[in-house]
C-alpha cells in the first residue's frame, strides 16, 4: 500500500455525510493536543497534511482521508483539552457517539502522550475499544520529549492505566522524528489486510 497516495475525502458534520463505501476505516483518537494530526502527517510521510494547529482543538469534525483507494484514515475531533464552548463540547461528543456506535471502525488508534501518565478521557477510550471488541493500538507519541531512562518505566505506566491485555499493541512513537513509523504502518497493512 503507497502511504503517500492520499486524499483528503471529507469533513463530516453529522452521520449523514460518513462516506457509503464501505471500506476498512482507521479511526485516529486522542485528547487535543496530543499531536493526532502529526502523527497522521509522519505516517502519511506528508508535512502539513493533516492540519496541525498552534492551538489545540483544530479537528473539529470527522476528518476522512482516502488512503491508496484501499482503506479510510479517520481523524476524530480530540478531547478534553480544547477551548471550546460547553455547546461544541456537546456537539463533538455527540458526532463521536455516533461514529463509534455506527460500528464501521477496523483498527483504533489511540494516541496518548508518553511523557504522562493517560487521562481519565485516555482510559475511558481505551475502555471504549476493550469492551466494544473493537481492534486497537496505542501509539505513546512524543518519544524524543523522553529520556532513555523513563521508557520503560513510562510504557509500565501507560499499559496499567489503560488496563491493556498483552495483545493490544503500545508502539513508543515520535512523530517529529519518525520513530515508530514502521511498527505502525505495519499494524495498519495487517488489519486492513483482515
Amino acid at each position: 500500500m503507497n502511504f503517500q497516495n492520499v486524499e483528503f475525502l471529507i469533513s463530516a458534520a453529522s452521520p449523514g455525510a460518513f462516506p457509503v463505501r464501505k471500506i476498512p476505516e482507521i479511526a485516529f483518537a486522542g485528547k487535543s493536543n496530543v499531536g493526532k494530526s502529526s502523527v497522521i502527517n509522519r505516517l502519511l510521510q506528508r508535512k502539513n497534511f493533516a492540519r496541525v494547529g498552534d492551538k489545540p482543538g483544530k479537528t473539529i469534525h470527522v476528518n476522512y482521508f482516502l488512503l491508496d483507494n484501499a482503506c479510510y484514515l479517520v481523524d476524530l475531533p480530540g478531547y478534553g483539552f480544547a477551548k471550546v464552548s460547553q455547546a461544541e463540547k456537546e456537539r463533538w461528543g455527540k458526532l463521536m457517539e455516533d461514529y463509534f456506535a455506527a460500528g464501521r471502525i477496523t483498527l483504533g488508534v489511540l494516541i496518548v502522550d508518553y511523557r504522562h501518565p493517560p487521562t481519565n478521557n485516555d482510559i475511558t477510550m481505551a475502555n471504549w475499544f476493550l469492551e466494544s471488541g473493537c481492534p486497537f493500538v496505542v501509539v505513546a507519541n512524543k518519544l524524543d520529549k523522553l529520556k532513555k531512562s523513563e521508557y520503560a518505566p513510562n510504557l509500565a505506566i501507560i499499559r496499567r492505566d489503560l488496563a491493556l491485555p498483552e495483545s493490544v499493541p503500545v508502539i513508543p512513537f515520535s512523530a517529529e522524528k519518525g520513530d515508530g513509523r514502521d511498527a505502525l504502518v505495519k499494524v495498519i497493512l495487517e488489519a486492513v489486510k483482515g
